[in-house]
């Protein structure tokens, strides 16, 4: 397939190795324009493109930035784009080490993607948000293997969904049906899947036990999860 990345830090450009090494072509942007990609290019084999070059080569089309700076993306971005073109968002909300606070966030009421989908003005699917860039680019399995890792994929159009989940399958993880955009609070960071490495299972379990509506007590219980998180990874000093 063609797929578009947007945006090279650890995820994309872990993404970007993957694909690449599957065979698909990939085009991967920054902010700061596809000649500062040059050691990107060469660690991943992608080919350095502008954000609007990789909005419109993909097949899939990926955007992998800091959720911050959702709001700077051009607003004509995917002016032109085909309806049926997935667009993956693997964002999550860091207050405390890089986002600030986002009023509409830290009310509960959105979940990340559906704020990255009203900013987007097109629909998206919530994956590869909740597993490290180095398991990502290097723990894949075939099908089958015992203890695969898998990842929780939510959205609101089915095809997209599919599309998406078979892509999941062919980075050598189990896709797991998150449910809707709404419901994918249950995946996002002060969550037990966050970082968890999960097999099928055990995820599916998990996403059943935590019901598909929020509660006030989930969303303090996890909010004060998350933010211990944050501390911790300000003190180990951690790059996002």
């Amino acid at each position: 397939m063609n797929i578009g990345i947007i945006g090279a830090g650890h995820i994309g450009s872990a993404l970007a190795v993957r694909l690449v090494d599957l065979g698909h072509s990939v085009l991967i942007a920054n902010s700061r324009g596809p000649e500062t990609l040059t050691d990107v290019a060469k660690k991943t084999g992608a080919t350095p493109a502008t954000a609007r070059e990789a909005a419109r080569h993909g097949e899939v089309i990926v955007v992998t930035i800091p959720l911050k700076n959702i709001p700077d993306l051009a607003p004509d971005l995917f002016e032109g784009v085909s309806a049926d073109v997935p667009i993956i968002d693997t964002s999550n909300y860091y207050p405390m080490l890089r986002d600030g606070q986002i009023p509409e966030l830290q009310s509960g009421d959105l979940t990340e993607s559906e704020w990255v989908q009203q900013h987007l003005g097109r629909p998206v699917v919530k994956v590869f948000n909740n597993i490290y860039a180095d398991h990502l680019e290097n723990k894949g399995q075939p099908a089958g293997t015992p203890g695969r890792i898998s990842l929780p994929v939510a959205g609101d159009d089915a095809a997209a969904k599919k599309q998406v989940m078979k892509l999941v399958d062919e980075l050598g993880f189990d896709a797991v049906d998150d449910g809707t955009l709404h419901e994918s609070w249950r995946q996002q960071p002060g969550t037990p899947s966050y970082g968890a490495d999960l097999p099928a299972d055990k995820l599916r379990e998990h996403l059943a036990s935590l019901g598909t509506e929020r509660t006030e007590a989930q969303r303090a219980k996890f909010a004060a999860n998350h933010a211990a998180q944050e501390q911790e990874m300000k003190n180990q000093g951690a790059q996002l």
